[in-house]
């Protein structure tokens, strides 16, 4: 927490207490303390300190009372030495807000000869803009109302929980390469941002002059992307490497890092909570065709909860899961700059209910890879509705792509003959035919919306037409359920769900 400190020059106080000797009064043993400044100036949540007082009796201290506007707040005892010192600093809370509090440091002696020194704190108005400049290590709350900026590459690191509130909003500053800004949830730590329907928390660039309580930006367009990192979750759930290894470093993140490691054997890791996030402007590039996804998913447990997801306008992937066996419900992306959706490494989980909306940097929507070490599993996506471009292709699988693709509608997409294959849906290399042939890769109950003259068999190739069917615009029979957007999306508030 940012520490500041107005006035600073000591108060050294210096008291001879006098004793009666009779009728005759003559000065007692001297008490002194110093190094507490008279006065400091901080912000709500701020923290003053620490600073150290130096005490000292002639006679040998006795204890040190450290008071807050008259009320104890630690007694330090001694044992007769007569110089001791005391680190001190204070946090203060809301309600210190807009006042001036009152610390006394009290000094006694054997003999119970006191010196007093006085330090005013004033406190200003609780703060709605707080910059993080280094990792969370320790428990930590994001608090509803409040902006929080990402001063680098904040990382929660293992151990530890970031609690996001409802309404936050997360802005990461301007920088790519190794200045790149982005969250990351460390393996063996955890997330815990539950939004709610009326309190999106959002991630977002500091162009953003959004606040806490708007959905829409104020300024920004849906399109600008790369502005920031995004948002990265680190587990430890089992993925198919190269070389069967159990860990590597998730792309986006610099191999110095070793907080970018993921990859294990706990299938049911838990990495936390994310509900109701808006995810908007990321991408920056830390390396020559190396970008941050705008929800990264690096071998993430069976037990953590995603649900009601949005990415917009992020220079690489939407979501893009490495491995892992976290499952997803209600997602959404939009002008995503490379692929919509990307899978990798036999992540296991599933997909369910989701609307992609491409633009004009998406080159796919789907582009699902196969395991890359001799670890097989498949995923499943189901429920979704994708809304095309002309610069788009419905998917690519490829790499030994397996898993199961159901009840999903396509419309906007060119004629591939047209655009140089742009507009299709198609399986690439030896190992994706022959998955599909085997019942390993499979498709069902899709539907599409065709360009005028466009066939089937031109749009779904290598013989995946079989399990297509064309249908007239918003006649599909399967598709995303839009509900589950309304209100709390950008995406939603912007009118692009309108004609689903």
């Amino acid at each position: 927490m940012k520490k500041i400190f107005k006035g600073l020059t000591a108060l050294v106080l210096a008291v001879s207490l006098l004793a009666a000797c009779g009728e005759e009064e003559q000065p007692n043993n001297f008490v002194s303390i110093t190094g507490i400044p008279a006065t400091a100036v901080i912000e709500a949540g701020e923290t003053v300190g620490p600073v150290t007082a130096s005490i000292s009796a002639n006679d040998g201290l006795a204890t040190l009372v450290i008071r807050k506007d008259g009320s104890t707040l630690e007694t330090i005892n001694f044992n007769g030495e007569t110089s001791a010192s005391h680190e001190f600093s204070y946090t203060s809370t809301d309600e210190d807000a807009n006042s001036n509090v009152v610390f006394e440091f009290v000094a006694t002696d054997s003999n119970g000869d006191t010196q007093t020194v006085t330090h005013v704190l004033t406190v200003g108005a609780v703060a709605t803009t707080i910059r993080i400049a280094e990792n969370i290590e320790e428990d930590a709350v994001w608090e509803t109302g409040k902006t929080y900026i990402l001063g680098g590459r904040i990382t929660v690191t293992n151990g530890a929980t970031l609690t996001i509130e409802p309404g936050v909003v997360v802005k990461g500053e301007t920088g790519s390469g190794a200045n790149a800004t982005a969250l990351v949830i460390a393996r063996g730590a955890k997330i815990n941002a539950a939004g709610e329907p009326d309190q999106p928390i959002i991630f977002t660039a500091v162009a953003d002059e959004i606040e806490p309580g708007m959905v829409a930006s104020p300024n920004m367009d849906p399109d600008i992307d790369g502005l920031w990192g995004g948002l990265l979750v680190l587990g430890k759930a089992p993925s198919s490497f190269a070389g069967d290894v159990s860990e590597i470093q998730i792309e986006g993140i610099p191999p110095s890092d070793t907080n970018g490691l993921y990859g294990g054997d706990d299938p049911e890791d838990d990495s936390g909570v994310l509900k109701y996030i808006s995810i908007r402007h990321g991408g920056a590039n830390i390396g020559e065709g190396n970008e941050i996804n705008g929800l990264t998913l690096g071998g993430v447990g069976s037990t953590t909860i995603i649900e009601n997801i949005e990415v917009i306008a992020n220079q690489d992937d939407g979501i893009e899961w490495f491995g892992g066996t976290v499952s997803v419900k209600n997602a959404i992306v939009w002008n995503s700059g490379d692929d919509a959706l990307d899978t990798d490494q036999a992540w296991s989980g599933t997909m369910d209910n989701f609307i992609l909306l491409c633009g004009a940097n998406t080159d796919h929507a789907l582009e699902i890879d196969g395991p890359e070490g001799s670890y097989n599993d498949a995923h499943t996506l189901t429920n979704g509705t994708v809304i095309g471009h002309p610069a788009s292709e419905l998917g690519d699988f490829r790499d030994g792509a397996r898993g199961t693709f159901e009840n999903i509608y396509f419309f906007g997409f060119p004629d591939p003959a047209e655009t140089d294959g742009r507009g299709d849906l198609s399986l690439s290399g030896d190992v994706s035919l022959a998955n599909f042939e085997n019942g390993i890769l499979n498709f069902n109950s899709l539907e599409v919306t065709l360009a005028d003259g466009v066939t089937l068999e031109t749009v779904f190739r290598n013989g995946t037409h079989e399990h297509a069917s064309e249908v007239a615009l918003g006649e599909n029979t399967v598709g995303a359920d839009k509900s589950a957007f309304e209100g709390w999306s950008w995406a939603a508030v912007a009118g692009q769900l309108d004609d689903l």
